[in-house]
């Protein structure tokens, strides 16, 4: 298969780690992996803004670089949801449908597609996952608690398949850790508020790092970790899964 891999602009400018561990890991897995190097934003901070009339040129650009794959995956859950959710092109609109249903969240991909059933991984530490919202309520990476259902975990699921490594278990498995992605610019008392006790869960556990799909959960918590002068860090899945 031919995959086109889809790097959010904030995990490309600030966490690049993740993305380059996405790229290896899809690579070790025996996937052809081709990074588009014209691609940027996908317009979710607009379309999350209320502007999403002003998105056109991403989206435009968006098809151009991504058509003709058999997969897109990406390692943010979010922007593939606003992908799934809201690519069009007026003058394209079945090629736009077509582009955004090829496109995959990393973690999904590797469950319901390579359908990954062991991994060569190992990291010896005590890890909290952080099941975002997107993720979780918008692509069913998880089971939501307060459903009488039997449990999962897609991010949980791969995990468990590294050696070494121990999930610890949080109060409140699926509780928002606030960002919300503009959410946290124009409600910041509360974002930041949400923040500490989604942190607070796992520092109880006893967690040395936070991991989860979503870099851009991670990056809120990780800001509220360093103000606190905590240890713990945080890491994209994909730098887990990858790791020897």
């Amino acid at each position: 298969m031919r995959v086109g891999l889809f790097v959010p602009c904030y995990v490309d400018q600030f966490y690049p780690g993740a993305a380059i561990a996405t790229l290896q890991l899809l690579e070790k897995l025996g996937v052809d992996v081709v990074y588009p190097k014209n691609q940027t934003c996908c317009g979710q901070p607009m379309a999350n803004s209320g502007y999403e009339h002003l998105t056109g040129g991403c989206n435009k650009l968006f098809i151009e670089n991504f058509q003709g794959f058999d997969y897109i995956v990406s390692p943010s859950g979010s922007c593939v949801l606003h992908i799934r959710e809201h690519l069009h092109d007026d003058k394209q609109p079945e090629l736009a449908k077509e582009v955004a249903h090829q496109v995959w969240e990393l973690t999904s991909f590797l469950t319901d597609v390579l359908k990954v059933e062991s991994l060569p991984s190992r990291f010896p530490h005590k890890v909290g996952v952080h099941q975002s919202c997107h993720g979780q309520r918008g692509l069913h990476l998880s089971s939501m608690t307060e459903l009488v259902a039997p449990g999962f975990s897609k991010p949980g699921s791969l995990l468990n398949m590294v050696k070494d490594l121990e999930l610890v278990e949080l109060d409140r498995k699926d509780e928002c850790c606030g960002f919300g992605g503009t959410f946290c610019v124009v409600e910041e008392a509360v974002s930041s508020k949400m923040g500490k006790d989604r942190v607070a869960d796992h520092l109880r556990q006893g967690a040395e790092y936070i991991t989860g799909a979503d870099m851009s959960c991670l990056m809120h918590m990780e800001g509220i970790l360093k103000r606190q002068g905590s240890n713990v860090k945080v890491l994209h899945i994909a730098e887990i899964l990858n790791s020897q």
